[in-house]
């Protein structure tokens, strides 16, 4: 399969919100149910697993967005003023403005829970899920019911808390805002209603988010049609080659179910 050169066949383009911020964003057209990638928290687009999918999608002549978050990537604004709820919006706006039809949202990490957000809000636009490594309400559950007493009062005394990260030698800012706004988005503790197909990909390896988390999702969406895939020994990213072709091929299924 031939390499895309994002600067020329698909060139990068810009959505410009109401504030005057942009998403930047990569699209193709293509068949009906498209594919809409929402990628995680401090990542872009450019990553194995959005990209791959663009591949994928374009050889099978389906619709396809990658697109960055408000403060990641290649799109503006700071990213420590980013919340659940802006990049949420912005997921929506990418959705409202920038396909046409049914779509399959793939969600990644942080994706998995604005996935969610955005089926709630667009039932009638969003046909199918799938989460790799999905992280629904990770700000409560995966982040501050595991900080200790000092990590909080870090973040109540400075608004902010610089977090080590296994993915980049820069610390990871974990804003006040993020987990106070964050709690206003939670969907784990209350049915998820949707009823289209949902795939869950999640590693046994995984630090970041317990396999159990999957079975938690799994057990909140009122869909009678989850399949929930545990890949033993996969870490968070799932990007081995292997990995990666188990989510195209799950993509690609779930399309078919939803055409």
């Amino acid at each position: 399969m031939n390499e895309i050169n994002d600067h020329t066949e698909y060139p990068q383009k810009t959505l410009l919100r109401g504030d005057g911020q942009h998403i930047a964003y990569h699209s193709t057209r293509g068949k009906t149910p498209g594919v809409i990638f929402l990628g995680g928290f401090r990542s872009d687009m450019t990553g194995t697993k959005a990209t791959a999918l663009e591949r994928a999608c374009i050889a099978n002549n389906r619709a396809f967005v990658r697109f960055d978050y408000f403060g990641h990537g290649a799109s503006s604004g700071s990213f420590v003023s980013g919340t659940i709820g802006r990049w949420c919006e912005d997921a929506i706006a990418v959705l409202d403005q920038l396909t046409v039809g049914p779509q399959v949202l793939v969600g990644s990490s942080m994706g998995g829970w604005i996935m969610l957000l955005a089926a709630l809000e667009r039932p009638d636009r969003v046909a199918g899920l799938i989460g790799v490594a999905a992280a629904p309400d990770f700000t409560e559950d995966l982040m501050w019911s595991g900080f200790d007493a000092s990590i909080r009062g870090t973040l109540e005394t400075d608004g902010v808390y610089l977090e080590p990260s296994p993915y980049d030698p820069e610390p990871t800012p974990i804003t006040l805002a993020l987990i106070e706004e964050g709690r206003k988005h939670l969907v784990l503790h209350r049915p998820i209603s949707f009823d289209g197909p949902v795939r869950l990909i999640q590693g046994t390896n995984d630090p970041d988010v317990p396999w159990q988390h999957a079975l938690r999702t799994a057990e909140a969406l009122t869909s009678h049609d989850v399949v929930v895939s545990l890949i033993k020994g996969g870490d968070h990213r799932l990007s081995e080659p292997e990995q990666i072709a188990h989510i195209l091929r799950t993509v690609e299924e779930t399309c078919d179910l939803c055409s």
